[in-house]
């Protein structure tokens, strides 16, 4: 992208999209912890730029801040805050224990709202959340699983999955989970990693108005995964298997259990995640209870201002980090809003609809759902009763400016929270603040103890220009390790390789003057035609705003090798529309909004576009195979939610 182009880009208009209400400004926890640091610490800051600042500098006094307003409690203290402050291998909080399930039971009132897409509704108070974990915590340890060991989940969003997450936990035991429309073989290749000693699964699933069996699924884990001791099943779609524990037993047999809850260090593994797994297995990312506890506190009650009465939801899966991001809602004292099934059942105002029924107050979502409301020409607000919502937050993948002006107009006087972080973190490096304007087409900030900057080529910090998102200190949620990664060297590979001590995360970000920041994509999967470089998301922005473009994929395939290589967009195009009715205005569009040298050599219309499991375009895989990369070294086919759909792209080979 050029310096003009980011500019524009960046510029966000004259005038902010969405300014805080002074009133909600000095009701906010971000204004609460600012009184406190002033009244406990004595420190003063000016605003949100200055507080940034000193938790990006002062990592000790910020973190360790943290830990205080908040009252975690840890059953030993810490020696001190931060012992090593190197990347790789940051050192935090030694000598302390603590355990996450603890934190997230310890309040009252109401805990979980569940809905089904078929209808099937529950409710949980804190109190019945904490009977049920405490229950399923004894069954665990009837089935021979102790602390240090793994339990895996083939679970949908569910309050079966939060319950037996916080029962694991609890255990000192490692969680890890996977959604249920997973295939097999992907679900084999992140749960035999880490050798699990229980399986939680469901028997099936419910999707768009159509009933799933994944008893089969189940029957292949168990085959495959020799270290399972026990198949705990749940009965979500009324099928059963042969020797197996039903779950509802595990409710019945140990109902009246005490909550337990085992002191472990702060590093000590809570969960693992996993990459993408496109190219090869899938990394298993491991991250600890404090760091966790440290980094969502700060994130939903300070930057989401979530906390005791609010209704807190984000449409996700078990198999993405936002699940895991959402259920940390307990750590505040907000009541977290679980959702199983298709955005878009019976029609795509499901989740508005939903949103007005429980009065949510923080609505999650992703900027594809949003496209998708747009292009429908959705009006929530005209619709429904939104008036208990606050904040709309996206992520997944940048939102567009039309994005941000289809919330302000069609959702209401909201404040649009488009967030950016990783699996790699469990976090977002940039966020929103209750006490920052919005503006058209930004992130509103770095978030606090998130040291991000904009890297030039050769590791300059640059404003105002697109450049590479590095953080050049630790966080807490940083990964303790990946799993079976015995001397740390895929670790180093993936993130400090580029810039030693430094976190390379791989998204191409332009932090403005005022310390907003605009994401343009992957900097893995660069336009760069004729040394004019782009992000892919500015050029999804044009493509599939057209009329008649349902998704598209757009890539160049030049490089090094290979200068005079053809940019190429893939479109599905919506039904009943020709290539040639929408490639005349594509090119126009191209030229005019981005430049001359970034419109396509070829249009190429497909059926789908290569997506993985958790709905990311595929660009870096399918770029290997038109570079003539075989495609089981490309890709691997099991990470893939639709693998027939890379045909088109093997027949231009």
């Amino acid at each position: 992208m050029t310096d003009t182009q980011a500019g524009t880009a960046a510029a966000g208009g004259a005038r902010p999209l969405w300014q805080p209400d002074p009133d909600r400004v000095a009701a906010s926890r971000m204004t609460a912890f600012r009184d406190w640091l002033r009244a406990e610490r004595g420190l003063d800051f000016a605003d949100y730029d200055a507080l940034w600042r000193w938790s990006t500098e002062d990592l000790e006094g910020f973190w360790g801040a943290v830990a205080d307003f908040f009252g975690v409690a840890f059953h030993q203290p810490p020696e001190r805050v931060l012992a090593d402050r190197s990347m790789p291998g940051a050192s935090w909080f030694p000598g302390a224990t603590l355990n996450y399930a603890e934190h997230a039971l310890r309040h009252e009132g109401e805990a979980v709202v569940f809905h089904r897409e078929d209808g099937l509704t529950a409710r949980l108070t804190y109190a019945e959340l904490r009977e049920r974990v405490a229950a399923v915590r004894a069954g665990l340890v009837s089935l021979g699983v102790r602390r240090g060991d793994r339990v895996a989940a083939l679970v949908p969003n569910s309050p079966e999955a939060l319950i037996a997450f916080l029962a694991a936990a609890s255990l000192g035991a490692t969680w890890s989970s996977c959604s249920p429309d997973f295939g097999a073989r992907a679900v084999v290749d992140r749960f035999a990693q880490i050798e699990p000693t229980v399986l939680v699964a469901v028997d099936g699933y419910r999707y768009n108005g159509r009933a799933f069996d994944v008893r089969p699924t189940v029957e292949r884990l168990r085959e495959e995964i020799p270290s399972l001791k026990a198949t705990v099943l749940v009965d979500y779609a009324g099928g059963s298997l042969p020797d197996v524990v039903p779950w509802n037993s595990l409710l019945t047999d140990f109902a009246g259990a005490e909550p337990a809850f085992e002191p472990v260090p702060f590093d000590h593994p809570l969960w693992v995640l996993y990459s993408s797994g496109t190219t090869g297995l899938p990394k298993g990312i491991v991250q600890g209870h404090g760091g966790i506890v440290l980094e969502h506190l700060k994130m939903l009650a300070l930057h989401s201002d979530l906390g005791p009465g609010e209704r807190f939801f984000w449409f996700t899966t078990t198999g993405w980090m936002m699940w895991n991001y959402l259920v940390s809602g307990l750590l505040v004292g907000t009541t977290i809003v679980l959702f199983d099934g298709s955005p878009a059942h019976p029609d795509l105002s499901a989740l508005w609809r939903m949103a007005a029924e429980d009065r949510i107050t923080y609505f999650g979502t992703s900027a594809p759902y949003v496209q998708s409301c747009l292009k429908e020409g959705l009006e929530p607000a005209r619709t429904f009763d939104l008036s208990a919502l606050c904040v709309v937050g996206s992520t997944g993948a940048p939102l567009t400016p039309e994005g941000f002006r289809w919330i302000a107009d069609a959702v209401g006087e909201v404040q649009i929270a488009s967030v950016s972080g990783g699996t790699d973190v469990c976090t977002a490096f940039v966020a929103a603040s209750p006490d920052l304007p919005v503006w058209l087409g930004e992130l509103s900030c770095r978030a606090l103890g998130a040291a991000v900057r904009s890297y030039s080529p050769e590791g300059r910090p640059v404003v105002g220009e697109v450049g590479e998102l590095v953080v050049t200190e630790p966080m807490p949620s940083m990964p303790v390790f990946f799993w079976g990664d015995e001397d740390g060297s895929r670790l180093r590979e993936a993130y400090f390789d580029t810039y030693p001590g430094v976190w390379r995360h791989g998204d191409w970000i332009t932090i403005t003057e005022r310390g907003s920041a605009v994401i343009h994509g992957r900097s893995d999967s660069t336009l760069n035609r004729g040394g004019v470089r782009m992000g892919t998301s500015e050029f999804y922005r044009v493509v599939e705003g057209a009329a008649g473009v349902a998704d598209s994929l757009v890539i160049d395939t030049s490089s090094a090798a290979n200068p005079d290589g053809e940019l190429l967009c893939f479109l599905v195009l919506d039904p009943g529309v020709a290539l040639a009715d929408v490639e005349p205005g594509l090119r126009a569009a191209l030229r005019a909004n981005l430049s001359p040298r970034h419109v396509p050599d070829r249009f190429v219309a497909v059926e789908e576009i290569p997506r993985t499991l958790n709905g990311k375009k595929c660009e870096v895989p399918v770029k290997k195979i038109l570079a003539g990369t075989p495609p089981e070294r490309a890709v691997s086919l099991d990470a893939l939610r639709n693998p027939a759909s890379l045909r088109p792209f093997l027949d231009l080979v």
